[in-house]
C-alpha cells in the first residue's frame, strides 16, 4: 500500500461525515488546491460533462487537457487532468479560478471534502449508495468561517451524496479490471490495441446531442461483448 492511499485511509477512519453532518471551511479561491495536482482523475461522466461545458468533443478535451496511462494495479486505462508549467497546475485553472466552475470534476467539487466505499470487502456487486462514506480532509488553505453539511456542498454543483453513478463506476472498474489482468496474461505485449480500444469506447465516444447515461450503459455492454471474445480467442 503506498503513503498516499494510507494517508487515505487513515483521514477516513478518523474524519467521517454522514451527508447531513456539518462541517467547517470557506473557500477563499486562492487556487492552492489546483496547484502541485498529478492526481485529479476523470471518469467517463466528467469527460463528457466537460465536453459539454466547453463546447467541444470528447476527443478535443483528451488531445487540449488530458493525458492517459494504464493503471499499475487495474490493467486500465486511467484519464487525467495534464498538470502544466513548474507549479503543475491544473489545465483548466485560468487566472487563479476554475475555467469550469459549474461543471469541475467531483473531486475537485468535493474538495476538502474525501469519499470513499466501506462495503463488505470482495462483494462488489451488492454495493449501493449507502456504501458511500463522506470524510472531511484537512485543506490547508480557507478558513473555517462557514459551516456546511456535504449534501449542501455537493448541491451547489448539482450533484448528491447518493451518487449512483459513482456506484455503478467502481463496479465497472472492479469488473474489468478483474478482466484485464486475466486478458494481459494471456496476451502480453498484444494488448496495446485493446487497451486503446477500451479507452476510446469508455471516455470518447459519445455522441453530445444525446444523454450520457444511456450511452454510457450501451458502451459497457460492447466492453464485455469485446472482452467475451478476446477470452475465447486468447484461450484457443
Amino acid at each position: 500500500m503506498n503513503a498516499r492511499m494510507k494517508y487515505i485511509l487513515n483521514e477516513f477512519e478518523k474524519n467521517q461525515l454522514g451527508p447531513d453532518e456539518p462541517f467547517k471551511f470557506h473557500c477563499t479561491m486562492c487556487g492552492k488546491c489546483c496547484i502541485k495536482r498529478e492526481d485529479i482523475l476523470l471518469n467517463p461522466r466528467y469527460m463528457y460533462n466537460l465536453a459539454k461545458e466547453l463546447g467541444m468533443t470528447p476527443h478535443e478535451v483528451m488531445n487540449t487537457y488530458c493525458e492517459t496511462y494504464i493503471g499499475g494495479d487495474s490493467r486500465l486505462p486511467v484519464v487525467r487532468l495534464k498538470p502544466r508549467g513548474e507549479i503543475r497546475r491544473c489545465p483548466l485553472l485560468k487566472d487563479r479560478k476554475c475555467s469550469v466552475h459549474n461543471s469541475k470534476p467531483t473531486v475537485c467539487a468535493l474538495f476538502p471534502i474525501g469519499r470513499g466505499i466501506a462495503g463488505e470487502k470482495g462483494n462488489i456487486h451488492s454495493l449501493t449508495v449507502k456504501d458511500i462514506r463522506y470524510f472531511f480532509s484537512e485543506p490547508g488553505c480557507g478558513d473555517d468561517s462557514e459551516t456546511h453539511t456535504v449534501r449542501e456542498w455537493l448541491g451547489e454543483f448539482g450533484l448528491s451524496p447518493e451518487d449512483e453513478f459513482f456506484i455503478k463506476w467502481q463496479k465497472c472498474l472492479f469488473e474489468l479490471s478483474m478482466c484485464f489482468c486475466r486478458l494481459e496474461k494471456k496476451l502480453g505485449a498484444d494488448m496495446g490495441p485493446i487497451w486503446s480500444l477500451t479507452g476510446s469506447i469508455l471516455y470518447l465516444m459519445y455522441d453530445m446531442e444525446k444523454p450520457f447515461e444511456p450511452q454510457f450503459s450501451a458502451h459497457l455492454g460492447e466492453l464485455h461483448k469485446l472482452i467475451s471474445e478476446l477470452a475465447e480467442e486468447g484461450g484457443k
